[in-house]
């Protein structure tokens, strides 16, 4: 696995500042059934970082304490994680919104086959990777099977109500580009989503999320293994927008990882890039009763992967969000 982060340090980026904190990102984990190439978090079956009961316990303390509303919950696959429904019951009590970013293919793993049920009991929004509606692209990106995998599971996901109108159960799929490009415009591409999802498989979704992918972990190296790392920075600062700025989702979330530790985004997760105060890196037992609002966030070149055109969050496409 190349390293990024010596790269990236290297690349300025413009300074931002905390805004009132509403979403909590926990990763539980870095286990998945998948090992994605355009993966981020360089996630797999191998991997044997998982939150504990500790930190689980912790989580609920601070959605306690302070007046988060959402809590995204993603990984690794999350619902591989032991503690993975007690903390999404535990949270969805006091009314917080909880977001299960799924994969899908999870869905089909043994001991998972009550899941779709958990989820539509607790009302929790299903955020569901599918990088394109062709099955030979996904394939290719996420290994043979999962495309026919993937489409069972949102089926399964339907027939519980998920994605229907009037349901209030949220079913929202996740684009990614099968290589170093910028995503197309996210209207058109949910047009076409809807189109051959519906037609050709019967399945229908509330929206579609279009996210740049990260030159980071995965992917990072394999650009830089195809000689292609400098290509890609090249093309997401030269499509950086200043007006994007505003609503990247650092501005408003924390990303916790399964040891308790606190980061601007997941991206800086996947980088170590932790918040810190006084020179050690700050826990989520050190923000029980402490404000970060109006704090600098830890920036480099991998932050032009949200800025850049319409701009990238993990609520996809920032000018259409805006809208």
């Amino acid at each position: 696995m190349h390293p990024t982060l010596p790269r990236l340090e290297k690349i300025p980026f413009p300074a931002i500042r905390r805004g009132r904190l509403d979403t909590l990102q926990l990763n539980v984990g870095y286990r998945c059934n998948q090992s994605c190439v355009h993966c981020h978090v360089n996630a797999g079956p191998n991997r044997t970082e998982e939150m504990g009961a500790e930190v689980a316990d912790l989580v609920l303390e601070f959605l306690r304490r302070r007046p988060v509303k959402t809590l995204d919950i993603t990984g690794g696959a999350p619902e591989l994680n032991a503690e993975f429904r007690r903390v999404v019951s535990a949270a969805r009590r006091p009314g917080v919104k909880v977001m299960d970013r799924c994969n899908l293919t999870v869905l089909e793993q043994p001991g998972q086959e009550d899941t779709v049920e958990f989820l539509a009991g607790e009302q929790v929004e299903i955020v569901a990777s599918l990088p394109c509606y062709l099955e030979d692209n996904v394939n290719a990106q996420r290994g043979k099977g999962v495309f026919d995998a993937s489409i069972r599971a949102l089926q399964r996901l339907n027939a519980m109500g998920y994605g229907r109108e009037g349901s209030g159960l949220a079913l929202n799929l996740v684009y990614n580009p099968q290589g170093p490009s910028l995503p197309p415009p996210q209207a058109a591409l949910e047009a076409d989503y809807r189109h051959v999802l519906s037609e050709q498989h019967g399945v229908v979704f509330n929206a579609l999320y279009t996210l740049a992918n990260m030159p980071i972990q995965r992917f990072g190296s394999t650009l830089i293994s195809h000689g292609t790392f400098d290509r890609y920075l090249t093309l997401l600062r030269q499509a950086h927008q200043d007006a994007n700025l505003d609503g990247v989702m650092c501005r408003n979330l924390i990303s916790v990882d399964w040891r308790g530790y606190i980061y601007d985004c997941d991206f800086n997760q996947m980088l170590d890039l932790p918040m810190t105060r006084g020179g050690r890196r700050v826990h989520l037992s050190d923000l029980l009763d402490v404000d970060i609002e109006d704090n600098s966030i830890r920036v480099a070149g991998h932050c032009y992967g949200c800025t850049a055109g319409q701009g990238s969050s993990c609520g996809g496409a920032l000018k259409e969000a805006a809208e």
